[in-house]
Order: C-alpha cells, then sequence, then structure tokens
C-alpha cells in the first residue's frame, strides 16, 4: 500500500481534493457534443465512460463517509449516473463530495472500503490521486492536451509511487520505461501504465 503522509490538509476549498475536482470539472464542461463517445487512454472507457466513472466515485463519497459499507449501497450507482445532463451530474456529485470532506473529523473517520477499513484521509488520498490523472485522460480523449498544475501531479506522484508496480492490481498497463531525467507529470503518468506526450 501506499505510505501515508502526515499532516494532511482535508478536502477544504483550495485543498489538492477540492483543485482535483475542479481540474477535472473544468475539462468536462469543455467536452464538445460530439465528443462524448470519443475514446480515452483508458482502452475500454469513452469519455463519457470515463466522466461516468469519476461521477460515480464522488456519490460514494457521502455515503462512506456517514459509516456506509458496499454492500448497504449496494448498486445504486451503478450503470449510468450522467443521465441526460452529463455535465450537471458531474457537478452536484463533485459539490456534494468536496462538502462531505469539509465537516470537521472527516479525515479521521473509518471508511469501509471494499478490500477494508481504511481512514478518511487514506480514502481522501486516493480520490484525489484518482482524480489527477483521470483529468490528463480527459483532457487527451477531447484534444486538450495538458500540463496538470503541478502541486497536484506531486500530490499524485507522491501516493501513486508507493503501490510499486500497479498492473497487478488489474486495473493499470504495467509500468512505462521513463528516462531517469523525466519531470514529475512524465513519471506520474508512467507509474499508472500512461504516456505523456510532449
Amino acid at each position: 500500500m501506499a505510505h501515508r503522509r502526515e499532516n494532511r490538509p482535508s478536502a477544504q476549498p483550495g485543498t489538492p481534493y477540492a483543485e482535483a475536482l475542479h481540474e477535472f470539472g473544468e475539462r468536462v464542461r469543455l467536452i464538445a457534443p460530439d465528443q462524448w463517445d470519443a475514446p480515452t487512454p483508458c482502452v475500454d472507457w469513452s469519455v463519457r465512460d470515463l466522466v461516468n466513472h469519476l461521477t460515480s466515485e464522488q456519490l460514494w463519497v457521502p455515503e462512506l463517509l456517514m459509516g456506509s459499507t458496499i454492500s448497504e449501497v449496494g448498486s445504486r450507482f451503478d450503470g449510468d449516473v450522467l443521465g441526460s445532463d452529463p455535465v450537471g451530474a458531474w457537478t452536484a456529485a463533485a459539490e456534494a463530495a468536496r462538502t462531505a470532506f469539509e465537516v470537521p473529523g472527516a479525515s479521521e473517520l473509518t471508511v469501509h472500503l471494499s478490500f477494508a477499513d481504511v481512514s478518511g484521509q487514506y480514502y481522501l488520498d486516493q480520490l484525489t490521486a484518482d482524480a489527477v490523472v483521470h483529468t490528463w485522460d480527459l483532457a487527451e480523449g477531447i484534444g486538450n492536451r495538458t500540463r496538470l498544475p503541478a502541486g497536484l501531479v506531486e500530490y499524485a506522484l507522491g501516493e501513486y509511487a508507493g503501490y510499486g508496480d500497479l498492473s497487478g492490481s488489474g486495473l493499470f498497463d504495467p509500468p512505462v520505461p521513463v528516462p531517469e531525467d523525466a519531470g514529475p507529470q512524465t513519471r506520474l503518468l508512467a507509474l499508472t501504465g500512461r504516456r505523456d506526450r510532449p
């Protein structure tokens, strides 16, 4: 598992989680009507699938922070959660998730994930890193090649670097070799099986 960094901020406005949600949302709002079915670097996901994944992920946040288990939530957030207004669905889910993490003490709560009970901070770290990498995926999918904010890249890199070879989970391609002097974004993407573009 990833190493945990001490004294990380909670999801107050301007912190990594809130910033990651903002960055992803900015790309969601750039999606043209004819781009929702476009492919992304996530081979099995279209642009809509990717936005649906991140939206569903945020919908889980208030439930899990209130102590619900995976089985208690069940299939409520399975399938299409975007409906006829994907941008609105993302915006509402992201705002509710961010607000849930702003509750004092949220990072100290016990969260019942599928593989273990973890702290709210551990859950927050995972959500933030996931949103950072998927922001790049979405930008690539809509032809808006992007350099991610340096602070978010360093945050996510610190998170993923502690996991080792992520391909063992079945959720990532094998790490991509990069030069020793590769920049943080290139190294972050390489760890998650993605190849950065200059």
